[in-house]
């Protein structure tokens, strides 16, 4: 990320979004299969890692599981009615492996694939674009079992997956992205166990990192061969941009290794072909192992780039520390940021990163093109069991992104659609159901969907760039 001192939030002057996006540009809202979905033992569907690890005792808020999440599995029309209703353009879900493999390779359940065959026809039937993830994290479990991402068999096993969705999709499905946030997969899920399958060690985090690229790399041909004309795949990942809160030489080497890590480790290999310098010193482990073709395959040319943002990080250099590479200064982040608001994942809003984020990716990357497939906020929503649900400062958060969108646009950043995250309320990772993203609010007891005046907010809006009377 270009450095900057800058600690205060940006406030945009012109709150107007009109005249900011072309006509055909897609407005939509994303979900992810373990988070929504529930039917966690139906219809032939397997266990995942997710299941194994939010039993766990101490791993997820008051171990919540996913087996019933919003239902969307039984809630399907209702669903899509209800986004057709939103005024949405696009819709971007994932596949559950489990469903499709339940012992991650093998034996097809045509039962899941019948799911999402249903699930394509009934958006299309409301005349809603399905973008499809590959992988939002839920892992066959058995798979887990016998390495996970840490052996390369996991990648064949992608890749052989992804060939049969895309076999049966692809005559349908415009847009396809290989993986989810592969960061958070190593990073969260092999590096610090925050998330499934909960393994702590730096080194396992490197190796499985590199594991998901190639298996990105080995899907990439699969799903080509069986996507209609005109069909687009990539890769969708997750940039929380570094900037330096002073304008100190050991300030400004600690952002580049932070920015190193938090976004060049993915992005470099996916469109340079190699990782970035100096970021497993950083990460204090060893590369990872690299076969020979393993770039080649990783950095074949995608069709778009999705990205994930919600936040920055703010940065300083605190006192040296003595290790193997000589004295070195650690790394300070800042939070709170003076003046700055927080949601309640206690993340900085921070719209206008969202902008030299676009810029940047732009500029360094050239990207063909870039889809934000994932931008929110979770927020304590209050429902006065009508069907009022004021959330006034989500309602700011995607008035603002949106605008900061429409300025990258207006800077020359090809930016082809926006997803709000997320469509619904739903089971927050380790979080449990205690965070409140979607622009609609479930009622977990009754199942029971009551769209947020964020979401009518975001109607309305959609509505105005087609002409359109909103909610």
């Amino acid at each position: 990320m270009s450095i900057t001192n800058d600690t205060q939030p940006q406030v945009i002057a012109d709150g107007s979004l009109e005249g900011a996006f072309p006509s055909d540009f897609l407005w939509g809202a994303a979900t992810a299969s373990y988070q929504i979905e529930g039917a966690a033992q139906e219809d032939g569907r397997g266990p995942s890692i997710w299941d194994a690890f939010s039993r766990i005792p101490g791993k997820v808020y008051r171990g919540d599981t996913g087996d019933v999440a919003d239902d969307h599995y039984h809630h399907v029309e209702e669903d899509v009615a209800l986004m057709a209703k939103l005024g949405l353009d696009v819709y971007r879900f994932s596949i559950a492996w489990p469903r499709i493999f339940p012992q991650g390779t093998g034996v097809v359940n045509v039962k899941g694939l019948d799911f999402y065959d249903r699930l394509v026809d009934t958006l299309l039937s409301h005349g809603i674009t399905p973008l499809v993830t590959l992988y939002h994290w839920d892992l066959p479990l058995v798979l887990q079992e016998q390495g996970g991402w840490l052996v390369r068999d996991t990648a064949h096993a992608f890749a052989d997956y992804a060939e049969v969705v895309a076999q049966r999709l692809g005559d349908r499905v415009e847009w396809w992205t290989t993986h989810n946030e592969p960061w958070c997969t190593a990073y969260l899920g092999y590096g610090t166990g925050y998330h499934a399958p909960g393994l702590q060690d730096m080194q396992m985090a490197v190796t499985a990192g590199h594991n998901v690229l190639v298996s990105h790399g080995l899907a990439m041909p699969r799903i080509r061969a069986h996507m209609r004309p005109g069909a687009q795949v990539g890769i969708t990942l997750n940039f929380t941009p570094a900037y330096a809160a002073d304008d100190r030489p050991e300030t400004l080497a600690c952002v580049e290794q932070v920015d190193a890590f938090s976004n060049r480790w993915f992005a470099d290999a996916i469109f340079r072909g190699s990782y970035p310098q100096g970021v497993f010193d950083y990460l204090r482990v060893s590369p990872p192992p690299i076969e020979d073709g393993d770039f080649e395959l990783i950095s074949a040319p995608i069709d778009f780039l999705g990205v994930n943002y919600y936040s920055r990080s703010l940065v300083r250099a605190g006192e040296s520390t003595n290790g193997t590479a000589g004295t070195t200064p650690s790394i300070e982040y800042i939070s709170p940021v003076p003046g700055a608001t927080y949601t309640e994942t206690g993340w900085e809003v921070y719209p206008d990163g969202l902008r030299l984020l676009l810029k940047r990716i732009h500029d360094d990357y050239a990207p063909r093109a870039i889809l934000i497939t994932e931008n929110g906020a979770a927020f304590q929503d209050q429902w006065d069991g009508d069907g009022h649900i004021p959330d006034p400062q989500r309602t700011h958060y995607l008035h603002t992104h949106i605008q900061a969108v429409g300025q990258a646009l207006g800077e020359g950043v090809p930016v082809r659609g926006y997803f709000v995250w997320s469509l619904l309320d739903n089971y927050e990772w380790s979080d449990g159901y205690s965070k409140r993203f979607g622009i609609v609010y479930i009622d977990y007891p009754t199942q029971r969907r009551i769209v947020k005046e964020s979401g009518r907010w975001y109607a309305s809006f959609l509505a105005s760039q087609k002409g359109l009377a909103g909610l």
